[in-house]
């Protein structure tokens, strides 16, 4: 059943989404936010006032359902209209093939002059005054003890 065969108790049961839906089926083209709200409130006998109060949350609402795909010229469609296409500029194109040429064993290139700086920043805060105290023990001396 089209939209604009419903009674409008029907309607006002339906949510904006649903009511989204079948509007851009009925019309088998994209549309922008405003229109197809324009024509839900139409439907709805809505006041321009309540068109007014309620299009920033209707936005929200179709944002929100993944029913609904938003197109580079500001239209919504239905997202089985449409496939998902990934694109990569070339720096990102390079990266992988770089990644996947070398694999788990990709490495960035260290400074020696940095590992020697964090060498002697180690040694600085490692206290060694107690090592001498250390002793070895063995595992039946760690049972004894327990």
């Amino acid at each position: 059943m089209k939209l604009k065969d419903m009674h409008i108790e029907e309607l006002e049961l339906m949510s904006y989404t649903d009511m989204t839906y079948m509007i851009l089926k009925e019309n088998n083209k994209a549309m922008n936010t405003p229109t197809i709200f324009r024509e839900i409130c139409n439907l709805l006998d809505y006041t321009e006032e309540e068109y007014v109060a309620k299009i920033g949350d209707y936005y929200t609402s179709l944002t929100l359902d993944k029913r609904f795909v938003l197109l580079e010229n500001n239209e919504w469609d239905i997202r089985d209209r449409h496939s998902v296409e990934l694109v990569m500029d070339d720096d990102d194109a390079m990266d992988a093939d770089a990644e996947e040429e070398n694999g788990d064993d990709f490495e960035e290139e260290v400074d020696e002059d940095e590992i020697d700086n964090l060498d002697e920043i180690v040694d600085d805060d490692l206290d060694t005054s107690d090592i001498d105290d250390l002793e070895i023990v063995t595992d039946e001396e760690l049972d004894e003890d327990n």
